[in-house]
């Protein structure tokens, strides 16, 4: 078409004019703007942006919005928008817990017809968090078994469609200790977060937590030597390797270092316990390292020749956890089962050097008094006192003036050590029936001990507790400013600040676990049980999980995101029967989000149990110790047909 020109060319333009949009008026045309401009979102978090029309100029089409410029690592749902003038929704922004870290700026593109208009988003995605390390048994020093900085785990994605076993570390041995872990260390030129595992055939493995892939592997046994067999006790059969869950100190040596106790068999029939520590990179021993354990103290006891005790190392167990505290490793000794004789031994070694710094013995003029604890660890306080629960064994029915055993026997005890100058008992509490569970063996330190942050009673006193419990199936609450000593008569009044009798409904050979003002404990043969604490006073169970846990129990950890996405992880471990990892509801037990018997052709099954695992949870996986390795459970990938892909170099057991 050929428009006319000079007068005839504007009055075809003013007749346009009116015809299309009205003189003076302004074209149809929209803006697009976006709400926020600048956006940081987070690893593993989801972020909205809305997007606003506005139209202009009677403009009434559908405006169809893309995006671009979406860096690796982040999706957006719905991938597109169709909206109408005058009107907003939003685009949902996902970063993977894996995205990189940097800057991009989005364009959000609005087109309808010939018109095309664009906003930005200024977007920066912060490093990953940094994992938090688990360097000892149940978390911390106080053994509450809380890890408050999971950020990936939520009750809202675990559940059997989205979460399950998603590997598996082989290893050589049975996994009685507890897994640690280590994040962003480097090895081999890589940062890499680090998972390690120790065995009862007395070997550590170092895994990338992340790859599966084994990093090293190092072995405590000397040169020809053995595992140790299992010395009469099924509770350890086939061998005795490493035991207890080591320690480490990520600040000590060029790369730190892990601290573990391994038992061995010589070529001459001579049992050894020795303490190792192990560079965290290589797996080298460190200077000093090994340790041989010898130790002897004063004392009339069983076993004792001319007024000496000394530690035999064929007679004892290292299960309770190792403590770091202060520079000194501690250890705490049991026996096979119930062969005599046996004592209760404390021993710590400064970490520097290894060298033995204090050795006690808890029953030097009696007998037995092992520290059991059921793998769990000695607890300790901010002034540096330490906390041990002790098994049946000797207590004097004589006292002191201070009201302390009058030959040093503290059987069936809790006992608070002092750990300046020289280790000894500060204080103690001790059941009044305490004779009658030792002839019953009924262990009051079948479990281990918690420390509760301070509690604050009804009259504004603020509490330091301790909370413990073992066969006789009570709980004891003591104040660990005046534990209570013993008193033999129970007529008397009690001498310990609380005490919930039969509450639990079994007998109990785990550690418990606090959150959020609330006691978690699962005994033998019953349900796990929530306690709230008000007024620092223990209440009921506020609610119960529907699963029985067999022997021996569960030990509870929890997982959190500071005092929010709370979940409860427990484990049914029973020699004879499949295991099974249950998670829960905190605020409610009778609400279960998992366990591993819930999805089809047993795709999260990990073969029977050991006695007394505790499962461990951080950066999104939950580690549990099995008779062959360490199952691993996490989200899995929703556009993987299989939840093992990427893991398969996981299911394996290299030569060392």
């Amino acid at each position: 078409m050929k428009f006319p020109s000079g007068p005839a060319r504007a009055a075809y333009g003013s007749v346009l004019c009116l015809a299309v949009w009205g003189c003076g008026s302004t074209p149809p045309n929209f803006t697009i703007a976006v709400t926020p401009t600048t956006l940081e979102i987070t690893p593993g978090a989801s972020q909205s942006v809305d997007v606003n029309i506005t139209p202009i100029g009677g403009f009434h089409e559908i405006i169809a919005v893309t995006v671009t410029g979406l860096p690796a690592g982040l999706t957006l749902s719905p991938a597109s928008l169709s909206l109408t003038e005058d009107s907003s929704q939003p685009f949902m922004l996902t970063a993977a817990g894996t995205a990189p870290a940097g800057n991009a700026t989005i364009t959000v593109t609005g087109k309808s017809g010939a018109l095309n208009h664009s906003a930005t988003v200024a977007l920066t995605t912060t490093p990953p968090p940094q994992p938090p390390d688990v360097t000892t048994y149940h978390y911390d020093n106080a053994r509450d078994g809380l890890n408050p900085k999971e950020i990936l785990l939520t009750p809202d994605n675990v559940n059997s469609t989205g979460f399950g076993k998603i590997g598996f570390d082989a290893v050589d041995g049975v996994v009685d200790a507890e897994p640690l872990y280590v994040a962003n260390l480097k090895i081999g030129g890589k940062q890499r977060n680090v998972l390690y595992v120790a065995t009862e055939h007395g070997s550590v493995y170092a895994f990338d937590a992340d790859s599966g892939d084994q990093l090293w592997v190092s072995s405590t046994l000397g040169e020809d030597e053995t595992t140790s067999d299992d010395r009469g006790c099924s509770a350890w059969t086939p061998e005795i390797g490493i035991t207890s869950t080591p320690v480490i100190d990520r600040k000590l040596g060029a790369n730190g270092t892990v601290f573990v106790v391994g038992m061995s068999k010589d070529a001459s029939g001579g049992y050894h316990h020795r303490l190792h520590g192990l560079d965290l990179v290589s797996g080298q021993e460190v200077s000093g390292s090994p340790r041989e354990i010898i130790a002897s103290a004063a004392g009339k006891g069983d076993g004792s020749q001319n007024g000496q005790l000394t530690f035999d190392p064929a007679q004892y167990a290292e299960r309770a956890a190792l403590l770091l505290l202060n520079g000194n490793i501690y250890l705490e000794w049991a026996s096979f089962c119930d062969h005599p004789p046996y004592h209760g031994w404390v021993m710590a070694y400064s970490e520097s050097a290894l060298q033995q710094t204090q050795i006690l013995n808890l029953t030097p003029n009696g007998g037995d008094g092992a520290i059991w604890m059921s793998g769990g660890g000695p607890a300790a306080d901010t002034a540096g006192n330490v906390y041990v629960v002790v098994g049946n064994g000797s207590i004097d029915e004589s006292l002191d003036a201070a009201g302390f055993p009058a030959d040093g026997d503290f059987g069936n005890s809790i006992l608070k050590l002092s750990t300046t100058a020289k280790l000894s008992v500060a204080d103690y509490f001790a059941p009044c029936y305490s004779f009658n569970e030792n002839g019953d063996d009924l262990d009051l330190g079948a479990g281990g001990g918690m420390l509760f942050p301070d509690l604050t009673d009804a009259s504004g006193t603020v509490r330091h507790l301790i909370v413990a419990a073992g066969k006789d199936y009570n709980v004891y609450i003591a104040d660990r400013d005046n534990l209570g000593k013993f008193i033999s008569s129970c007529s008397v009044t009690n001498n310990v600040y609380q005490i919930l009798d039969g509450t639990l409904g079994g007998q109990v050979f785990s550690t418990p676990a606090f959150f959020n003002d609330v006691l978690y404990y699962g005994a033998s043969g019953s349900a796990l049980m929530a306690l709230p604490v008000s007024s620092a006073q223990i209440q009921a169970p506020s609610s119960e999980s529907a699963t029985s846990f067999t022997f021996p129990g569960a030990t509870p950890g929890i997982s959190a995101n500071g005092a929010s996405a709370g979940i409860v992880w427990a484990l049914e471990s029973n020699l004879n029967q499949a295991a099974v990892l249950h998670a829960y509801d905190p605020s409610d037990l009778t609400h279960e989000l998992y366990n591993s018997g819930q999805a089809a052709n047993s795709r999260d099954s990990f073969g029977n149990g050991n006695k007394f695992v505790t499962p461990m949870t951080v950066n999104g996986k939950v580690y549990v110790g099995t008779r062959t390795g360490v199952a691993i459970f996490g989200l899995l990938d929703p556009n993987s047909t299989s939840n093992l892909v990427g893991f398969q170099g996981r299911d394996h057991l290299a030569a060392h």
